[in-house]
């Protein structure tokens, strides 16, 4: 960015943090109060830093997983847990790139059908951070969080040593909290999401679960997991525990062969998951609560470690093998057997909840279609969702339709890359901001943010910016329905940068009138003001209070006042999904 572009940022942030009582940053560091209510409980979570700081953390000490994980496991002593507790928790573990979450969301769906009590362990939050921690798939309340919370913390205030680190890190503090909570709720089992990785992660101290589950893997997270995906499989592959049974689902040939060597050094059994068509009859397809056909695999996944886990403690109808089923082959991982899924799975994968993920909200002419995807193959598997689920909406009769993108991208990810894959989708309008509901976010603690400032975060969203108005430049030439850009002068009126300046597309009328730009917004509130333009009846903008801070382009408002209707696709990130849902469904923040 030169020197003007710095000045016109400099001059953005000073308006926005004018507007939101002077403040750089997004919170301040709570004094502790006598009332140990939720949202102190959350705003001391906080102090104990982001999960920014936890992957800097990872990255310092990765260099001996061992001395992480002892760690961890003083961390856990010290709070009252020994180890050995968790064998208590018959947990299922599960780790990946994609879909692990989903995966899990199935599993646990699948075995409370059973009338077990579950536990489920999940990162991150969309909305609330109680969402991480649930019991037969509802986030615990806020007084049992507050219970919890209080209980551990204490514990870990009461035994520092002024040596070492006193406390642990934010996602280490909430997964000792999540044992905690489990046992003490004595749940029949718990399924555990790896945070980031397996070998390296502070939920590897479980020694003993029922089964483990590796979903696709792909590129994520590369400074901490390696840059080649052998290396991110290896990490993957930590997670296998002596003698108990493992679960993946079809991956490349090379990764395929690191898990299958993480086996046999563990060791243990590793069985690869036959596709879904394979449970399924010939006139009865099996119905999934979680929308794209990347959903599949991870179904096949939760099939395989639900028996597995009922088998292992001696549940009966865990389904009947399927006749002629080879289980060994010629493969180098054996195949897993297909099975008919008995009732309680069937209606458990048909229930599945998993929000944020290829979620559809339709409110008035606005349709938001919600994915966290935040890699390169899960943003694919979000654009043929999207494209698919966007052709089955119902067109206007005028065929005035108006598809608005709202992105942002954090952390050590490929911006460029992943808006590229976007690009078939044919936006009118590309929004980014970043993953905070309002400019200041005081009062809500779920989610501060200590470590980033408004100037980082912006930055990365002009990056962004300049990323997707080079890709669309490229497009012009290459594509007819696109004319040459016309220069505008500002970019959603709050940036006005000269070497920034967004491209307004006009495109000739054909099947539908298209006027593409760039926007960049301070706050998921002022993106959401501009691309419903009020005609979301679920969304209730707040008021501004003085000079609006982004007027944008006055056709796009026309437009967008305008369309029978308007197709929002919300991905890039799952902070940024949450910050949109809790605008979007005032119930989720109760």
């Amino acid at each position: 960015m030169g020197f003007r572009g710095l000045r016109v940022l400099h001059s953005a942030l000073r308006l926005v943090t004018e507007a939101a009582g002077g403040q750089r940053r997004f919170s301040t560091r709570p004094a502790r109060v006598p009332r140990m209510e939720y949202q102190d409980a959350i705003r001391t979570l906080n102090t104990l830093q982001t999960n920014a700081s936890y992957l800097e953390q990872v990255k310092r000490e990765r260099g001996d997983p061992q001395l992480q994980l002892e760690a961890m496991r003083g961390f856990l002593e010290r709070s009252g847990l020994k180890v050995e507790d968790l064998d208590q928790l018959n947990i299922i573990h599960v780790t990946g790139t994609k879909g692990k979450g989903s995966t899990c969301a199935f599993t646990e769906r699948i075995l409370r059908n059973y009338g077990l009590k579950t536990g489920f362990y999940s990162s991150p939050h969309l909305v609330q951070v109680r969402e991480r921690i649930r019991i037969n798939g509802q986030p615990i309340s806020k007084e049992l969080f507050s219970k919890y919370f209080w209980q551990v913390y204490n514990r870990l205030e009461e035994t520092k040593d002024p040596g070492h680190a006193s406390m642990p890190a934010y996602f280490r503090f909430l997964t000792i909290m999540a044992f905690h909570v489990f046992l003490q709720e004595k749940v029949d089992l718990a399924v555990v999401e790896v945070g980031i990785g397996g070998a390296y992660d502070c939920t590897n101290i479980i020694r003993k679960p029922i089964v483990c589950g590796v979903s696709s893997l792909g590129i994520d997270h590369t400074s901490i997991l390696g840059d080649t995906i052998e290396k991110i499989a290896w990490q993957k592959g930590g997670i296998f525990k002596p003698g108990v049974p493992a679960f993946t689902v079809p991956q490349p040939e090379r990764p395929l062969e690191v898990l299958r060597e993480r086996a046999r050094e563990s060791p243990c059994p590793l069985y690869l998951c036959p596709d879904l068509d394979a449970f399924e009859e010939d006139d009865k397809a099996l119905q999934l609560g979680l929308a794209g056909e990347h959903q599949r695999s991870n179904a096949t996944l939760a099939l395989q470690l639900s028996r597995a886990w009922l088998q292992q403690q001696g549940y009966q109808g865990t389904g009947e093998l399927k006749p002629g089923v080879e289980l060994l082959g010629k493969r180098p991982v054996p195949l897993a057997p297909a099975f008919r899924p008995s009732g309680s799975m069937v209606q458990g994968l048909q229930d599945t909840e998993w929000l944020g993920r290829t979620q559809v909200l339709q409110h008035g002419p606005v349709t938001w279609f919600i994915d966290g995807a935040h890699t390169t193959s899960s943003v694919q598997a979000c654009v043929r969702w999207f494209r698919q689920a966007a052709l089955n909406e119902e067109k206007p009769v005028d065929g005035s339709e108006v598809r608005v993108l709202l992105f942002n991208a954090t952390g050590d990810r490929d911006t460029a890359a992943l808006l590229k894959l976007l690009l078939p989708c044919r936006f009118d309008y590309a929004v980014f901001c970043p993953n905070i509901t309002e400019v200041s976010a005081v009062g809500n603690a779920d989610q501060q943010n200590f470590n980033v400032t408004l100037e980082n975060m912006l930055t990365r969203c002009l990056e962004s910016q300049k990323k997707w108005n080079r890709l669309m430049e490229e497009k012009v030439g290459q594509d007819l329905w696109l004319s040459p850009p016309m220069q505008v002068e500002g970019v959603g009126g709050l940036l006005k940068p000269d070497p920034l300046r967004g491209s307004l597309l006009f495109v000739p009328s054909s099947e539908r009138p298209l006027n593409s730009n760039s926007l960049v917004f301070p706050c998921i509130s002022h993106a959401l003001q501009w691309i419903t333009q009020g005609r979301d009846p679920h969304f209730q903008a707040p008021a501004t209070k003085g000079l609006h801070l982004h007027p944008v382009a006055g056709s796009g408002a026309v437009l967008l006042k305008e369309a029978a209707a308007i197709r929002v696709l919300v991905t890039g990130s799952l902070h940024l999904v949450g910050g949109v849902l809790k605008l979007l469904d005032q119930s989720l923040s109760q």
